[in-house]
């Protein structure tokens, strides 16, 4: 088994120095990895199923996989999958056949950033996760739905890991402030009021990000004549400078987003519809992406309820287009908050849809023939415009005339209900 605990680490970042080395010194994800837990039966009994770990940075995937690869007797290959290949691939598996024709051995193959790998890469790890050659162990923090295959996914358990809550990340800080052997613990620290809750609150339950951001005020700050370094909340802002938002513009949090102020414009909360576009706006998103939803949604969830919002929406595009990012946040802003307060209704969205089905399934009916056009003498021989009804005031008497298919007759997609 590849010993990652020996290694020479004097010179590596606090995260790394600290990353737990068992389960004893793991903090967080206690619904997966807390006593008893199905993750940790199924180590404890050594019936490691493949797995795939999918949640933020930070939140302890990898350090999973490490604590796996300690606890298991096994071959443990780490892999990247921004560096690593299907030739890297056919030498593990080879190596991998060896372990267990010869040896008797498990092995293990890590794949960190599974997302990364294309689909011909993951294809041909298949076969191998499914004959047991190799036990994989994924991570990523794009939702494994879209990113990773389906017949790898039914092979393998998906545990999803939460952001760590800011208890979690205190207890972090102080094992960091404790251990003198990997930690800080060889410094004399002391923290104004509120840094701890700070350093938590703006590492967005990242414990990478939290570990780092207290290495740096700590060795950046000088001791006093006692000795004591001081961190303050002033040096806590200067090294974070803005928190940054937690947010992938091509990931799963873009369209969780996105769904959200969606959600809240057809739930007419415009505080809400705020919030979300400033949460999509700040952390960079494009403008005119958000500009074409809300068009969409304009006459989705309003429609003829309130026929000026389509109008607004269109209006609010065009302006985004036309100045950019920043000073169209508020243009964007308006638009949002009128499509919020607007009367709502999906009537045009139910019957386009029941439009859709019905074309499904009654696919290709033939125009009555009185709707026809009729340019030339045989297809008016042929019928093609008889007894159509020409009035533009709708003032004829007599039956009403019938535009639909024969096999839709009377069939009523628009119920007006204004």
């Amino acid at each position: 088994m590849k010993d990652l605990f020996t290694q020479n680490k004097a010179n590596s970042p606090l995260a790394d120095r600290m990353r737990p080395r068992n389960f004893q010194e793991f903090v967080g994800q206690e619904d997966i990895a807390g006593k008893g837990k199905i993750l940790r039966r199924a180590i404890d009994n050594d019936e490691l199923p493949s797995v795939i770990f999918w949640g933020p940075p930070g939140t302890g995937k990898t350090t999973l996989a490490n604590i796996i690869a300690h606890e298991i007797d096994s071959d443990f290959v780490e892999f990247s999958a921004v560096s690593s290949g299907l030739k890297d691939l056919r030498e593990v598996i080879k190596k991998a056949e060896d372990n267990n024709k010869f040896y008797n051995k498990k092995t293990i193959l890590f794949i960190d950033e599974i997302h990364r790998w294309n689909k011909a890469q993951q294809d041909a790890l298949l076969p191998h996760v499914e004959k047991g050659t190799v036990i994989l162990i994924g991570a990523t923090t794009e939702n494994p739905s879209f990113e990773v295959i389906s017949a790898l996914l039914s092979r393998a358990k998906v545990f999803v890991l939460e952001s760590l809550g800011t208890d979690d990340l205190k207890k972090i800080i102080v094992q960091a402030l404790n251990n003198k052997e990997r930690g800080l613990g060889k410094f004399k620290v002391e923290f104004e009021d509120g840094v701890f809750s700070a350093l938590a609150k703006y590492s967005s339950g990242d414990a990478r990000k939290v570990l780092n951001t207290l290495e740096v005020s700590v060795l950046n700050t000088k001791p006093n004549k006692k000795g004591v370094r001081k961190i303050t909340l002033n040096i806590i802002k200067d090294i974070l400078q803005n928190k940054s938002l937690k947010y992938d513009k091509a990931g799963e949090e873009h369209y969780n987003i996105i769904s959200a102020l969606h959600k809240s414009m057809r739930g007419s909360d415009p505080d809400a519809s705020l919030y979300w576009l400033g949460r999509m706006l700040e952390a960079g998103d494009d403008p005119l992406y958000i500009a074409r939803r809300v068009v969409r949604f304009a006459s989705e969830d309003i429609g003829l309820a309130d026929p000026q919002a389509l109008p607004q929406a269109v209006t609010a595009y065009q302006a985004c287009h036309f100045i950019g990012m920043p000073e169209c946040n508020v243009i964007l802003a308006q638009a949002v908050v009128y499509c919020a307060k607007a009367k709502k209704s999906n009537e045009l969205y139910s019957a386009y849809g029941e439009v859709q089905k019905d074309i499904k399934e009654t696919e290709n009916d033939p125009v009555p023939l009185h709707l026809r056009n009729a340019p030339t003498k045989l297809m008016k021989e042929l019928d093609y415009g008889k007894d159509y009804k020409y009035n533009p005031d709708h003032d004829y008497e007599g039956d009403i005339q019938d535009y639909l298919p024969e096999k839709l007759k009377g069939k009523r997609y628009f119920r007006d209900k204004g």
